[in-house]
């Protein structure tokens, strides 16, 4: 079990970690920062400082056997830490906040555009949602103007928890078809931006829309009879 920092407080850049186990698949943390690839967000970059000054970069971060098993990736023929090992984990913080932007931008995309989400990826600069909108004509400039709306708008962006019981009855919360949240641990984490958007959501965020930034609409397409695709971008 790994101790995920990044739940607490997703503006942490470094943090001290002692190394638990390394094997092929990559090292293991008893706490990190990293966050794993998960829920259409990409897995975290950058690099573990040993106490000799050598620097493991790591390329990747994925689950391992459960959610709170993280295995930080490195390149094959890396000299790796040993079991004990003290380390300094650091982030690709650049990378990573742009993730959180789109992410969060992301949030706001599903509550302007009716429609379940069908599925869903998050890119650096760009992002993605899949929506089932039977027939339905979606514009570019209008859901454009209305998530720059809401990013002007300052909205605070709130993480918290529910529990397995209490989503079981409110299954309105979840909207995407394709990707179920995890249940079986008790409780699930859920985004909150109030009076915008309210789901379960276990990736990282920005604290308010105002820090996304402008973006735009740069394509819809579509993916079937009643799947389309909307594809947003950075602004600039």
């Amino acid at each position: 079990m790994t101790d995920l920092l990044f739940r607490d407080d997703a503006y942490l850049r470094s943090c001290e970690a002692r190394v638990v186990a390394v094997d092929a698949a990559g090292i293991r943390l008893d706490r990190t920062i990293f966050y794993p690839q998960g829920g259409g967000q990409p897995g975290d970059s950058g690099s573990l400082t040993l106490a000799d000054g050598r620097i493991v970069a790591i390329t990747d971060t994925r689950k391992g056997e459960s959610p709170e098993d993280v295995v930080h990736i490195v390149v094959t023929g890396t000299p790796l830490p040993s079991p004990g090992d003290l380390v300094r984990a650091e982030i690709d913080w650049a990378r990573r906040h742009r993730l959180m932007r789109m992410h969060t931008c992301l949030h706001l995309l599903s509550a302007v555009v009716s429609g379940a989400v069908t599925g869903g990826q998050i890119a650096d600069g760009k992002g993605r949602l899949d929506f089932d909108v039977p027939g339905g004509a979606l514009e570019k400039d209008a859901i454009t103007a209305r998530l720059n709306e809401l990013i002007g708008g300052d909205h605070p962006v709130n993480p918290g928890w529910i529990s397995d019981e209490e989503l079981a009855a409110r299954p309105e919360l979840v909207r995407t078809m394709s990707v179920k949240p995890p249940i079986g641990q008790g409780r699930v984490r859920l985004l909150e931006i109030p009076g915008v958007d309210l789901q379960p959501c276990g990736g990282t965020h920005v604290r308010s829309t105002l820090e996304i930034g402008q973006v735009e609409v740069t394509k819809i397409e579509s993916k079937g009879r009643q799947n389309r695709r909307v594809v947003v971008a950075f602004a600039g």
